[in-house]
């Protein structure tokens, strides 16, 4: 490994037409990403892959179009004009199968671009907060390129890599992002009230980050020996944990222990993690395979949506022909939830958008994405109420769906042909 003393000299081992993998999440390697960036002069035709990650990315501005091709497997604020201005382009794929694609060299990893922990005194260090795709992109990749930052907490689970397993380094020490609970709403504590009625004792919690699945997570108090395994979570599980709701002490699949594959959050939620062994963050493509998930018993899958048609069908990953966000792993614990004994999968969202527009609609946008199917869709839930579809008619259907929409929208929706 070389040590460098400047960011700008380790990433000089790049090249045009390169495949270059960034770390995810909260993970960023933000001094990389911006020496990388720095290099656009030098650099032509660079695709740049990731899920979503916290922080700048300057490689996606327009100015630098030429020199780097935005690839997402998910759409970021940071990158979403990028990819809406076609400065790059968006790659459908499950969670879960995208190490597959980096392992099989399917999708070739030149350079991988990661932010580590220091190394402990027998030279491993951690990837600390995104395990996720990043390990099969570590491990498929020509070079690794590491800023090491003692911010980073040390984990437990899949995301050691040892130092000298590295190429290229430099010490830059920066906090990481943080990412803060929304203040609840009438509307989101709703929502969560809706849900926190169809959680019982000793259920097993995927949900994401944001004012839904935080605004579920503040109604649990009264629950009993809750578990988590999640792709993702963050700071609203810590009360739970402190009161003891949340033990794993029910769950089939590493029992008393917090999986997750990645971890968005607050300093507080990292000094959490930091060498904690009841956190494991395992690599993407296990956690998030629906045989494990659906071997934890009572597992809650809680994801959202843009817009629901009235037979059931969910978008959520596109605005009509607009790509917004990504299919990440809903359809993985969708089904892992479905086949789990006692599981309930859960689509939830508040009724209208912020300029007042039916999130339940006779059709689909033209262009928008099926993420769930309809055949997928059991729990629908809004603030105004939760509705079961597993087993009904499209008819049936419509109207479950209708009772739960704003009611400024139901007339118009019962009027419609869908």
């Amino acid at each position: 490994m070389k040590i460098h003393s400047h960011a700008d000299e380790a990433v000089t081992c790049i090249r045009s037409n390169q495949h270059v993998f960034i770390h995810s999440a909260a993970a960023v390697p933000q001094a990389l990403v911006n020496a990388l960036s720095d290099r656009h002069n030098e650099l032509k035709n660079v695709s740049v892959y990731s899920i979503h990650t916290e922080g700048a990315a300057p490689y996606a501005t327009p100015e630098l179009k030429e020199s780097f091709s935005v690839k997402p497997f998910f759409i970021g604020h940071n990158i979403r004009t990028a990819i809406q201005e076609h400065r790059g382009s968006y790659i459908p794929a499950f969670l879960s199968e995208i190490p597959s694609l980096f392992l099989s060299g399917e999708i070739p990893i030149d350079v991988a671009l990661i932010s580590v922990s220091p190394p402990d005194k027998h030279g491993f260090c951690s990837l600390g907060t995104s395990v996720d795709i990043s390990l099969s992109a570590i491990q498929s990749a020509k070079t690794i390129v590491a800023q090491i930052n003692r911010f980073v907490p040390r984990t437990h689970g899949d995301g050691f890599i040892h130092i000298s397993k590295i190429h290229h380094a430099v010490e830059v020490h920066q906090p990481i992002p943080e990412s803060f609970i929304d203040d609840q709403t009438h509307e989101t504590l709703a929502i969560g009230k809706f849900i926190a009625e169809l959680i019982e004792d000793g259920s097993t919690l995927q949900m994401g980050i944001g004012s839904i699945p935080n605004a579920v997570l503040s109604c649990l108090g009264n629950h009993k020996d809750l578990g988590i395994h999640s792709e993702l979570f963050s700071d609203g599980i810590l009360p739970l944990i402190e009161s003891g709701v949340i033990n794993g002490s029910k769950k089939s699949k590493h029992a008393h222990s917090i999986v997750g594959t990645f971890a968005v959050g607050t300093k507080k939620l990292y000094d959490f993690m930091d060498d904690n062994p009841m956190v494991k963050m395992l690599d993407v493509s296990y956690v998030n395979r629906v045989d494990v998930i659906r071997k934890n018993p009572k597992v809650i899958a809680i994801n959202s949506a843009i817009e629901i048609d009235l037979s059931g069908q969910v978008c959520a990953d596109s605005i009509g022909q607009k790509m917004y966000s990504g299919v990440g792993g809903q359809m993985d614990f969708i089904r892992g939830a479905s086949l789990s004994e006692g599981g309930k999968p859960i689509i939830a969202f508040q009724s209208t958008t912020a300029d007042g527009r039916s999130k339940i609609v006779p059709t689909l946008q033209p262009g928008a994405g099926v993420v769930t199917t309809r055949a997928h869709v059991h729990w629908v839930v809004t603030e105004y109420g939760a509705v079961n579809l597993m087993g009904k008619t499209l008819d049936e259907r419509k109207k479950l769906l209708i009772s739960i929409a704003h009611p400024a929208h139901r007339d118009w929706l019962l009027s419609s042909g869908g």
